[in-house]
């Protein structure tokens, strides 16, 4: 299976999949003829709104029709997500949303939708890197370190998420997991407080977004383990992946974000939507946008990005059971 990285360089450089697309909606009804509504199944302000909002933007100016962000959060995306399966397949609704679409049916009582069957994918869109950090007097210095540390010391280390079932939560618990290692959650309501409680010490460790930690790393407020899940990160090329750091190949703790249209849509639609979509994501104003929240554009074709949802789907299903977490 191909690295998620490699959806970039497939997408950028297959003009021929763009040309085919163009061609097929061609032959068909016009279209956008009216405006477009973007789901975005979170709060407005966060890094997956602005990115729903750049994208938006792009697609109006390119198609001369509004592409309207809508903002529906609750439920950890669940109640947007639910919204954008039951429109209509038409080319209307658009889902901008993370991989939490494949997180929460495992781990959330009451999921209406499947992440598989009831939407059409349209691309991977943008990488967002976590790393790895730790409170700044932690003695561990390095992965290998801190791996070492917790074995000695079971359920004496704490670590801090945004939030139980995020996929900062779950990226801990997929690192317990590889590492047999046994560190105590501390959940919190978002991540302002995470952030200040791993700052004056009171958490030990935690995975935030690198963008966000970076800042903290260099003043010498917290330390920095690792950045990036299987590869290090362009904006923290001397800090060494997850994998590299712990010697665990399957760490992929990388967050992703996709587009996807309601089930049914029509595969010109898919098609058009996936052409125009990567032609923004090479634009210089947008990759610097994107890059100011931490995101990585990544590109790529529907195929990529169903292969990514049921892969991911499987994947993170076997972590949240093993954790025991999986809803009843």
């Amino acid at each position: 299976m191909p690295t998620r990285r490699c959806f970039s360089r497939r997408s950028f450089c297959s003009a021929w999949l763009l040309a085919l697309a163009a061609g097929a909606v061609q032959a068909d009804e016009p279209y956008p003829t009216r405006p477009i509504r973007i789901i975005v199944p979170f709060s407005a302000g966060g890094g997956i709104d602005v990115l729903g909002r750049t994208i938006g933007q792009k697609l109006s100016e390119a198609w001369q029709y509004a592409a309207v962000v809508e903002n529906r959060p609750g439920a950890s995306g669940n109640i947007g997500t639910d919204l954008a399966a039951r429109a209509a397949p038409d080319g209307y609704t658009y889902l901008m949303t993370a991989n939490t679409i494949i997180m929460t049916p495992s781990f959330m009582q009451g999921v209406t939708f499947d992440p598989v069957k009831d939407f059409a994918p349209v691309m991977p869109i943008a990488i967002g890197s976590l790393a790895l950090v730790t409170r700044p007097d932690l003695p561990a210095k390095s992965v290998s370190q801190l791996i070492e540390l917790a074995r000695k010391q079971p359920h004496k280390l704490n670590y801090g998420s945004p939030g139980t079932g995020t996929p900062h939560h779950l990226a801990m618990e997929l690192v317990k997991q590889r590492a047999g290692i046994d560190v105590v959650h501390v959940p919190y309501k978002g991540s302002g407080g995470l952030v200040n409680d791993v700052l004056s010490g009171q958490v030990d460790l935690a995975f935030v977004p690198v963008h966000q930690a970076l800042q903290f790393a260099r003043a010498g407020k917290m330390q920095m383990l690792a950045a990036g899940g299987t590869r290090r990160t362009a904006v923290t090329p001397d800090i060494p992946s997850l994998a590299e750091a712990s010697g665990i190949a399957d760490v992929d703790v990388d967050m992703w974000y996709g587009l996807y249209l309601p089930a049914g849509t029509p595969q010109a639609i898919v098609g058009k939507v996936n052409a125009e979509v990567a032609q923004i994501l090479k634009m210089p104003d947008v990759v610097k946008s994107l890059s100011m929240q931490g995101l990585q554009p990544s590109g790529g074709t529907p195929d990529d990005l169903a292969r990514l949802t049921r892969d991911d789907l499987r994947r993170w299903a076997g972590v949240i059971r093993q954790a025991g977490l999986a809803s009843q």
